[in-house]
Formats: structure tokens, sequence, C-alpha cells
């Protein structure tokens, strides 16, 4: 393993400076708006767990649709402008959805078609950022600049998560979701103000060719796949406890939206502490290492499910935040060393389709099977699929074999 420095030429780099800063603005209101969205539909007048899991399955199902979409877009047109537009979309979803929880308009049918709304957002989003990135960084310094925008999202999400518990206390869930939709306003206008170079890629093929010469570019790499449906199940597992189940756990037995805040404040922590890390060190076997950290993933699940004391859960949620953030920054680093540029959106929408493949059925039943057998023991079986999902993936060579560029 190699030991590295971090550049920092990387934030004298025009460009990459409004990206790092669009990126924390934007995730800080997303902080508060996963803990407020939950806590605002579980604070309706008779709602029940089923109907969270509605709410937010809308949202997860048009993730799925449209990444696909966004990845062909991201790879024909400017990345940077498609940024710009998902922003914009969250802009608008998020600002109605605070307006209607404000206004004390918000019924579970109003919320879930506005869930639906923000979820366009996210898929064109992030094959546009997948792209971007080596659009302006050099090779060398990838795993550099990965790891500066994953501090950028724990920094944001620790303040977020942090924050978040307090806002909805005193003054509701609408004003923590309002400050969500102000921060995709910031995040569009700090993308704007890179001032990119027109990226329009003209060609004579269809959006179905594209599509298609992107699935070829994926399903050609072993290693890729096999750490996508790895992916796969964790997603699903990591939706369903921050979703529905943890809450649920810190409604019931932690002490309400404080308590759930924290732990997900001490998870993003661990983000920004995981980050630090891998902008230093450089593995030999980038997806083995990722592999090895993921089995910390479960820990916090089965603590969550045995109701185990506050501090607990959250220590070993930061655990899981300094794992789950060298592992993406080992993942995006690979990822855009190993794809052609002019494929990179294309791969990386088929990489987030896959990951997000799970997420909207596990919200829609992941409700009605806590009612039914208790979140506990849902809890404990999430992290047991987690676990063997990683045992498997590491048993494909190409996995084991692929070495840092």
């Amino acid at each position: 393993m190699e030991t590295v420095t971090s550049p920092p030429l990387l934030l004298r780099n025009r460009p990459f400076t409004f990206l790092f800063a669009a990126r924390a603005i934007s995730v800080l209101g997303n902080g508060f708006a996963r803990v407020a969205l939950a806590f605002a539909v579980l604070g309706l007048p008779g709602a029940t767990p089923t109907e969270l899991s509605v709410v937010l399955a809308c949202q997860a199902l048009p993730q799925l649709l449209f990444v696909l979409l966004g990845g062909v877009i991201a790879d024909r047109t400017s990345r940077s402008g498609l940024m710009i537009v998902a922003d914009v979309i969250g802009l608008l979803a998020y600002g109605a959805m605070a307006v209607v929880l404000l206004t004390g308009q918000a019924t579970i049918p109003v919320l879930a078609a506005l869930a639906v709304v923000s979820g366009i957002s996210l898929p064109l989003f992030l094959p546009a950022l997948s792209g971007v990135v080596p659009e302006i960084v050099p090779t060398e310094r990838l795993q550099q600049a990965n790891a500066l925008l994953q501090t950028a999202v724990g920094l944001s999400l620790v303040l977020g998560f942090g924050l978040s518990g307090l806002v909805v206390s005193l003054v509701g869930a609408g004003w923590a979701i309002a400050l969500n939709a102000v921060s995709f306003l910031v995040s569009a206008v700090l993308v704007w103000a890179m001032r990119l170079p027109p990226q329009t890629r003209v060609t004579a093929t269809s959006g179905w060719v594209d599509l298609r010469d992107g699935w070829r570019e994926f399903s050609s790499r072993q290693w890729l796949w096999v750490v996508v449906l790895q992916q796969t199940v964790t997603v699903a597992a990591i939706v369903a406890v921050t979703g529905v189940l943890g809450p649920l756990a810190a409604e019931d037995g932690l002490g309400g939206a404080p308590a759930w805040s924290v732990i997900v404040a001490c998870h993003s922590l661990g983000l920004l502490a995981g980050s630090t890390v891998a902008r230093r060190l450089r593995p030999r076997r980038p997806l083995v290492t990722a592999l090895l950290l993921s089995f910390v993933f479960p820990i916090p699940m089965v603590l969550l499910g045995i109701v185990a004391p506050v501090w607990l859960t959250a220590l070993s949620m930061f655990a899981c935040g300094v794992a789950g953030s060298f592992f993406g920054v080992l993942w995006m680093t690979t990822v855009q060393r190993e794809v052609p540029a002019e494929s990179l959106s294309r791969v990386s929408s088929y990489d987030l389709f896959g990951q997000l493949t799970l997420a909207p059925l596990t919200l829609l039943f992941i409700g009605p099977l806590a009612q039914s057998f208790g979140y506990g023991a849902v809890l404990v079986w999430c992290g047991v699929l987690m676990l063997l999902s990683s045992l498997g993936a590491l048993l494909s060579p190409q996995v084991r074999g692929l070495r840092a560029g």
C-alpha cells in the first residue's frame, strides 16, 4: 500500500473548487431533508411505517428509471449543464414539499407525488458528476480529487444530520426541507460558475445504440459487475435502515429524532475521517481492500436491532462511515481509471442502476415486514445479507487481481 500526500493544487483549480463547494452545499441540504422527510411523514395524523415506505419508494423509483437515461445524456451533451438541470428539478420539488408542509396541506399522496419529482434529480446529476471529475482533474490526482469530494460530503452530512434533529424538534420538518431546496439553488449557481468549455458530443447513433454500447463496456468487465451486484444488496439494506428501520428503532426505544440525528451524524463524521485516510493511502489491490472494509457495515444494523445504547450504535456508525468513505473513493477512482472517458457516464449509470435496482422494492416492503416480524429481526437479517454479498464478491478472480494504476 502506497502513502501519498493530498496535492494542494487541486483546491487552486477553479472548476474543481466550485465543484467541491457545490457538492458540500447540496449534500448539506440533503442531510436536512433525509431526516426531516422521514419524521414529516411519521408526524402526519395516523401515519404508519407502511406509508413512510410508500413515500420513500416513490422517491427511489424514478432514481432507478431515469439513471440510464442520465448516463446517455451525460455522454452526449454538456455534463455540467445536465448537473444544473438536475439541481433545478431538486429545487422545485423540495421547494413545493416545504410549502405544503409549512402551510399544513401535506398528505401522504401529495408528499408521494413530490417525492417522485425529487427522485429525478439524483439520476441526472450523478452520472454527469462521475464524468466531469476526469475532465477537470489529471488522472494521477483522481483518487485525491475523489477523496476531497468525499470530504465535502462527509463534512456536510455531519452538519446536516447533526442540526436536522434540532431543527425538526424546534421548528418542524418543513423548514429543514426548505433549507434543502435552497441548497439546490446554490449548487446550480456554483456549477454554472465552473464555466467549463462546451463538451457537446454529437454522434450519429441513437440513444438506444449508446445504451447498448455502454452495456458492452459494463458487462465486459467482471470486476465491475460483480462489485455492482454486491452494492445492489448493500444499498438495499442501507436504504431500508436509513429510510425506515432506523427511524423506527429511534422512535420506539432510543428517543426519537434527536437520537437518530446523533447516530447518523456520527456516520457522517466517519465519512469525513475516511476521506482523510483515502487521500493518503493507495492500496495496491483497491477492490479487495474496499470489500474487506465492507465487513464493518452490518455491525450498526445488529446493534440497532437489539436496541443497544445510543453511544454504542453511534460509535459503530462512525466506523461504518470510515469504511464506506474509503470504499467509495477506491471504487470511483478505479472506475474512472479503467473505463474509457467517452463511455464513463453510461458505465456509471449502469453502476448506479445496479445499486438502485432493489431500493424501491425494499422501501415499499420493508415497512410491512417490520410490522409483521419486528424491526429488530429485519435489521439483523439486513446485516447478514450484506456480509454474504461481500464474501461472494471476493470469490471473483478479477476483483482479487485488479491492481491500482
